[in-house]
């Protein structure tokens, strides 16, 4: 499993932002294979982690065009700044009550 980190100081943001982003968490899901996105904001720092099987469906994600448009965007408007890992989770603990 992969996981694919974006932190990023925001920027712009309103509406059209979160609008985007249920859009792009949607196509992710539905038709790249995403298991599982979770985001939290600190201030003006945003985190945002998806999950994947295999870096071919993270790359075929990062190449589909409505993604491209809306990394346009977000580069335009919503982020300062970003940085993006690509990871592979080798191991995993958990606890559960």
């Amino acid at each position: 499993m992969f996981v694919v980190i974006l932190k990023a100081t925001i920027g712009d943001l309103g509406q059209e932002y979160t609008e985007a982003l249920e859009q792009m968490k949607r196509l992710a899901f539905e038709e790249y294979g995403c298991l599982e996105f979770t985001a939290m904001m600190d201030g003006n720092k945003r985190m945002a982690l998806s999950y994947w099987e295999s870096e071919e469906q993270i790359r075929n994600w990062k190449q589909n065009c409505e993604h491209l448009k809306t990394q346009d965007q977000a580069q335009k408007t919503w982020y300062k700044s970003y940085s993006v890992q690509v990871a592979e989770i080798t191991r995993e603990y958990s606890f559960s009550t």
